[in-house]
């Protein structure tokens, strides 16, 4: 079922310079390893489509995956031109960005 990613996972984001750093996370492990598969640096990019180059780094014990955004804010939060400069509302954006989500997982 096409839903917002947030109906399955919970996210975080921040300013680390001019890199932005996003956290996002599921409550099963089920959820984790769709997330896992669904969620890579392309699809990333495909949702977020502001962000340019992308590290991704998996961390199954939290079931989570983290992103760092590299140059996503210029020069770091007092040179950045973004509404959001120091990325705070960046999680909530993705949580917002809709997918074809397994209804088991509903």
């Amino acid at each position: 079922m096409k839903r917002p990613l947030g109906v399955i996972a919970g996210a975080r984001s921040g300013d680390k310079g001019g890199d932005a750093n996003l956290g996002i996370w599921t409550r099963t492990p089920e959820a984790y390893e769709w997330l896992k598969g669904f969620l890579t640096t392309e699809k990333l990019k495909e949702l977020l489509p502001e962000a340019n180059e992308v590290s991704r780094y998996e961390l199954p014990n939290l079931k989570a995956l983290n992103f760092v955004l590299h140059g996503l804010l210029g020069e770091g939060v007092a040179s950045s031109t973004r509404f959001d400069p120091q990325a705070k509302a960046l999680g909530e954006w993705l949580r917002s960005r809709e997918a074809e989500i397994p209804e088991e997982l509903l």
